[in-house]
């Protein structure tokens, strides 16, 4: 049996405000707390782990034999999304943010995407998915303008009716848009987000497909594609990392395809990394203010857990981590939040030691080399110094 690790990101699972968050426009967040805050959150499992052992964690009873190595991240690198939180755990510092467009576009990109698509533009400025098709669905379908959004993320996201732009189409589209925004405009995503329905009664499908910026700089997903290891996505993983270092791709349009698919690949032989997204979290509730919601996707994930835990052969490491905070409970936005980021670690040869509030992200990914006996090509520290038993 080989060597395997299982990484699953809980999107947007912050863990409380960072000390630098009120230069994000972040005041005293915190994604846990406001979960926590709700009757539907129920985790006693990932609390048996160690969750409310985490340095700064005062939302549940700390375990008193916490069976899961643990530790605080700190994010490095100058952001809250998605791109960049997933590129530092895999070894990326982005000492430069990536573009953002609060007041929208500018003129000379949406003309050449104009010319490239044979398609006017609507919208061009920060909008919720939702609202967006809601505010501007039926002049779309009246005259075939694409709506271009924005948010407080580095993102040009391209929404079109299914009936009005086949899916094809508007794959094509964003592929035009990501070839427009590189250099100055690199935004970190292009993402394409289809709906159908009728007036009144829009609803965004599942062809959502993201179209992301190269990593500058070597991934631990290279490093261990390069050794010979298998690196399988699951969810949003490969759009994240523009495909490159994966060596294959599980779909999943949202948590419980995700659990399944990596419930499935529990059941696999293979010997590397199995990367996984849980969307939901951010997509469906921490963008939306839904504190309830969060906390039942918390607590549904918990559920799942004792059945990836007894997935786990004898040499298995599990990983469960963040990639920014989406605070459900802070009202003064819908948008990401500057927060710590949990590390749970797992596994029948990992010490349940608490290495406290690390300075990156990137000591996930050296952990990951670490474990396989690679160097990182990264700054990073792994975690499982005298700490990893197995043979």
């Amino acid at each position: 049996m080989g060597k395997r690790v299982f990484l699953i990101v809980l999107d947007s699972f912050g863990i409380g405000a960072m000390e630098d968050a009120p230069q994000y426009g972040d005041g005293d967040v915190n994604t846990l707390g406001s979960a926590a805050s709700s009757p539907y959150f129920h985790v006693p499992n990932m609390r048996k782990l160690g969750l409310f052992n985490l340095d700064g964690v005062t939302a549940g009873e700390p375990e008193p034999s916490p069976t899961a190595a643990m530790a605080r991240m700190r994010e490095a690198s100058r952001g809250k999304d998605t791109t960049i939180g997933h590129w530092e755990i895999a070894g990326i510092c982005s000492r430069e943010p990536l573009p953002t467009y609060p007041d929208g576009f500018p003129e000379e990109v949406l003309d050449e995407f104009s010319r490239r698509t044979g398609r006017g533009v609507l919208c061009n400025r920060p909008c919720s998915g939702t609202e967006v098709i809601r505010e501007y669905g039926a002049e779309h379908m009246r005259t075939g303008k694409l709506i271009v959004y924005t948010s407080a993320d580095s993102v040009f996201q391209v929404a079109a009716h299914e009936q009005v732009v086949p899916l094809e189409e508007l794959y094509r589209d964003c592929e035009a848009a990501r070839e427009i925004l590189r250099g100055k405009h690199g935004v970190g995503r292009v993402i394409a987000r289809p709906f159908a329905g009728a007036e009144g009664a829009f609803v965004r499908t599942g062809g959502r497909h993201d179209y992301s910026l190269e990593p500058p700089g070597v991934t631990m997903l290279d490093q261990l594609k390069e050794a010979g290891y298998q690196v399988i996505a699951v969810g949003k993983i490969r759009d994240i990392f523009a495909g490159r270092g994966i060596t294959s791709h599980r779909p999943a349009a949202g948590n419980r395809e995700g659990i399944e698919r990596t419930l499935e690949c529990l059941k696999e032989d293979f010997e590397g990394l199995c990367f996984v997204n849980l969307v939901d979290f951010d997509m469906l509730y921490g963008h939306r203010n839904d504190v309830d919601g969060y906390a039942k996707a918390l607590s549904e994930f918990d559920r799942a857990l004792p059945g990836i835990l007894a997935g786990l052969r004898g040499e298995d490491i599990l990983m469960l981590t963040a990639d920014h905070g989406c605070d459900p409970g802070y009202t003064v936005s819908t948008d990401h939040t500057r927060e710590y980021t949990p590390l749970l670690m797992y596994g029948a040869g990992v010490e349940p030691v608490n290495y406290h509030t690390r300075e990156t992200f990137a000591d996930i990914g050296a952990t990951v080399l670490q474990y396989f006996g690679i160097t990182p090509a990264f700054s990073g520290s792994g975690l499982l110094q005298g700490g990893y038993k197995g043979e």
